[in-house]
């Protein structure tokens, strides 16, 4: 990293300046305008005087070493005031009388991006979401941590928002190539997400923030000429001559479109099942399965902020997060959607199967920290159901973990549960330590009821990963099963330059479910792209 980048106006010392500089500050520092004031004076070699205003680009800790360093990236003013910064903002025109009508199926981040940019673009979007508004949404989710009840067409995954939206609202992306990942910062900023998520290195926003701007966003499309439709569950395709024309609702309604963008979200099985009912191509690919590992959140901070084991975190700090990753007989091993000071949630979209995924509230305050620790899952790997199931055999896959999960925890959403230690013996655990899985856990013998090829990955990895945090395979840390959703084992494909369904015009495949993102970041981008491909 440079520590110092000029503008190219900038060449005279004497003369008003805006110059961009790098900072390494120490913990204190953190949040003190003053002290970063102060450090770019000394850095750009000027009397503190000459500083008249900073604003911060970028904000990151080191915690490689003891005494956690805090790294920043300032736009400074010499001499002269800081120009106003325009706070993010979103508007579009009204729809010209001729506008394209564009059938969205899904109300995900893929779905909702897909529309806002539809309407940026002239185009009228028509979200159809099975679910229900974020707000009845929240009501639905009682009964599974309560009685262990699935409502199937609303729950963690199904609802406005998508399942994105009770998933800690995680926004650090590797998808920088996509798209512009500044551009989907800004959108959810101007619909009311912190402005912090614009400077952080590894934003979120936060499970209890999130619901309120999926309802802002939501109302941006209503006032820009779209449509949202909840409880509208889609259940065939109006399809002629290889082209689909718009979709049938389970209450019989055709709605017809000149393209439809199907953004559905892994976990909307019967939509697999229905484009291969209609011989819709699609194609196996890989996934990766496994569970939630949980342990003390004070645990991870000792680790990774290099505290004594008592020795409380600062305030300054955040949660402690961490990524562990290897690879192992060809296959990857590592951690997914990480939740420092988060909570174990139930992920299931049926009855008869438990699920279990990570959140987090905006404070990260939850004493538990979670991840997934799950293990690659290649086509080839789930042979055993293609003879039954054909191009959705990682669907069958999936779901024979799922009800084993269910049977094992013993009824409701109760998770089958081990110590890691356990699972490394090969034995049933006694007792079970406490844990954030409202539903709880129920002592099983995970290591029978999993693949033998995860298991012995897993194995391996759990040993690696515990080299790396001594005491992360140790007695406190626990296992619950399964996570199986962290992303489709079906693509959906498209061409390259169209970005439309190779065989069926007027089709297409966006977002998560369709196999081409992995969080909200690279969803949202998705859905932009795909929304700018319909409008070529």
């Amino acid at each position: 990293m440079p520590e110092l980048a000029l503008r190219p106006q900038a060449c005279d010392d004497a003369a008003p300046m805006i110059e961009t500089v790098d900072l390494i500050l120490p913990l204190e520092a953190s949040e003190d305008e003053a002290a970063w004031k102060a450090a770019a004076a000394k850095k750009l070699g000027l009397p503190p005087t000459r500083v008249t205003g900073v604003r911060l680009l970028k904000h990151s800790l080191d915690a490689r070493q003891r005494a956690v360093k805090v790294q920043v990236r300032l736009e400074v003013a010499v001499d002269e005031p800081l120009p106003d910064e325009p706070a993010p903002a979103w508007s579009t025109p009204p729809l010209p009388a001729n506008a394209k009508t564009i059938v969205i199926v899904g109300c995900g981040p893929a779905g909702m991006f897909a529309a806002l940019r539809c309407l940026e673009l002239g185009m009228k979007p028509i979200v159809l979401e099975r679910g229900k508004d974020a707000s009845a949404r929240r009501f639905d989710l009682a009964p599974i941590l309560r009685q262990g009840t699935v409502i199937e067409d609303s729950n963690y995954c199904f609802g406005e928002g998508g399942a994105g939206t009770y998933s800690d609202g995680k926004l650090y992306t590797r998808a920088t190539k996509r798209g512009p990942v500044a551009r989907v910062y800004e959108i959810l900023v101007a619909h009311g997400a912190p402005e912090r998520i614009l400077t952080d290195a590894h934003p979120h926003i936060g499970s209890n923030l999130l619901p309120n701007v999926v309802k802002a966003m939501r109302a941006s499309i209503l006032e820009g000429g779209g449509e949202v439709r909840f409880q509208t569950k889609v259940v065939d395709l109006i399809l002629r001559e290889g082209r689909l024309h718009g979709v049938v609702t389970a209450a019989g309604e055709e709605i017809t479109g000149e393209a439809v963008i199907l953004a559905t979200g892994h976990s909307a099985r019967d939509i697999y099942r229905l484009l291969a009912a209609k011989k819709i191509l699609l194609e196996r690919k890989p996934f990766a399965v496994g569970v939630r590992i949980e342990h003390p959140q004070p645990f991870i901070d000792a680790k990774q902020y290099h505290l004594k084991r008592d020795e409380p975190r600062p305030d300054l700090l955040p949660a402690a997060r961490y990524a562990v990753a290897t690879k192992i007989e060809d296959r990857g091993v590592h951690s997914f959607c990480m939740c420092p000071g988060g909570f174990i949630v139930p992920a299931s979209t049926e009855n008869d199967e438990v699920v279990v995924n990570g959140m987090s509230l905006a404070r990260r305050d939850s004493p538990f920290a979670n991840s997934g620790l799950v293990v690659t899952v290649e086509p080839e790997d789930t042979d055993r159901f293609a003879a039954e199931h054909g191009v959705l055999s990682g669907i069958a896959y999936q779901k024979a973990l799922e009800v084993a999960a269910k049977q094992a925890g013993g009824g409701g959403q109760v998770a089958p549960a081990q110590r890691v230690t356990d699972f490394l013996a090969g034995k049933i655990s006694a007792d079970l330590p406490e844990t954030s899985y409202f539903p709880g856990g129920n002592p099983a013998p995970l290591h029978e009821i999993m693949p033998a090829g995860v298991v012995s990955r897993m194995r391996t990895g759990l040993k690696l990963f515990d080299r790396k945090i001594p005491g992360y395979a140790g007695k406190e840390a626990l296992l619950l099963g399964f996570e199986t959703r962290t992303s489709s084992p079906v693509r959906i494909p498209r061409r390259d330059d169209t970005l439309e369904h190779p065989e069926v015009k007027q089709l297409f495949p966006c977002g998560e479910g369709a196999g081409y993102a992995g969080g909200i970041v690279s969803a949202a981008l998705d859905g932009m792209r795909v929304a700018e491909a319909v409008a070529q």
